[in-house]
């Protein structure tokens, strides 16, 4: 149980800071409802609990590969976060549906998964926080599938918090331009993209 309630405080440490999916996250629910939010962050959750197995598991094989090419797969990420940016601020029409009713779930499901599955570094982030919990990698099957399980729980909790309360905000506000809405959304996820070519340029 330890393993499990570690495995949710980590997940919930690890989700909180609002990156690109956490921008997509809010975006897809404000323009397609909360389902699509919900969506969009499982896709990230699924993200981080593969790494996560691979640091507790200790799956070296994979961790090496992932941490080598790491760069590579930084620049594929972020031209995909450049591209889903370009297209939130050139596109004209509005949302789908205001009532929430959700389309392109899979798609922005498997978005969101793309682009934490581009972050390698993210199984260093894993292993230091296990460390620091004194787990060590190579744990037994079973408790390095609860702590895997209490990655998911924790990082979705965020995503469902971040969702419920984007809608409520959304459910508040009588006005609400959705072509004004990707422009700024589509400005922060280039923006990120150019924060990741700027880390890997001094790195």
């Amino acid at each position: 149980m330890d393993y499990l309630l570690h495995g949710i405080l980590i997940g919930l440490l690890f989700g909180l800071p609002v990156g690109a999916v956490g921008t997509m996250t809010v975006q897809h629910t404000l323009s397609s409802g909360i389902k699509a939010g919900l969506f969009t962050g499982l896709g990230s959750s699924v993200a981080d609990c593969f790494y996560a197995a691979v640091g507790v598991f200790g799956i070296t094989l994979i961790s090496d590969f992932l941490l080598k090419y790491q760069v590579i797969i930084n620049i594929f990420g972020g031209g995909l976060i450049l591209y889903m940016g370009i297209r939130l601020l050139v596109k004209k029409e509005e949302a789908a549906s205001q009532n929430g009713k959700t389309t392109g779930t899979l798609k922005m499901f498997l978005s969101s998964f793309a682009v934490g599955i581009t972050n390698p570094a993210a199984i260093l982030t894993f292993l230091f926080a296990f460390s620091y919990f004194g787990i060590s990698a190579g744990a037994g099957p079973l408790q390095g599938t609860m702590l895997v399980c209490g990655v998911f729980i924790g990082t979705y909790i965020w995503w469902e918090t971040l969702t419920a309360v984007t809608n409520i905000i959304k459910r508040k506000t009588r006005k609400f331009s959705f072509r004004y809405m990707n422009r700024i959304f589509g400005t922060v996820l280039c923006l990120f993209e150019i924060f990741v070519l700027l880390r890997l340029i001094i790195k």
